[in-house]
């Protein structure tokens, strides 16, 4: 079953043009050097320090390690941040 559903989010993606993140509800990450992480589609904030962040994703959580981390800008399902990022993990 569950690869039927795949089967049939990769065909719509093809037939509608449409981004794969989009379709599958996964988080896009766009990453500026070691300074500026933007990130997209997350569920909302778990944790956060100046050292941590923590988003809940629709599986799993989005951890970012750094130092002198700030949120400089979030939305409902939108997110920037900056400071010196050394790690961004995906945890199940």
């Amino acid at each position: 079953m569950r690869h039927l559903k795949r089967k049939f989010h990769k065909l719509t993606a093809e037939l509608l043009d449409m981004p794969q993140d989009v379709v599958y509800d996964l988080p896009r990450l766009t990453m500026i050097g070691d300074r500026q992480l933007y990130i997209e589609n997350h569920r909302g904030v778990v944790h956060f320090s100046s050292e941590r962040l923590r988003l809940a994703l629709s599986k799993g959580q989005l951890e970012v390690t750094g130092s002198a981390l700030v949120i400089r800008t979030i939305w409902t399902e939108e997110v920037f941040i900056e400071g010196e990022i050394s790690n961004i993990q995906l945890l199940p």
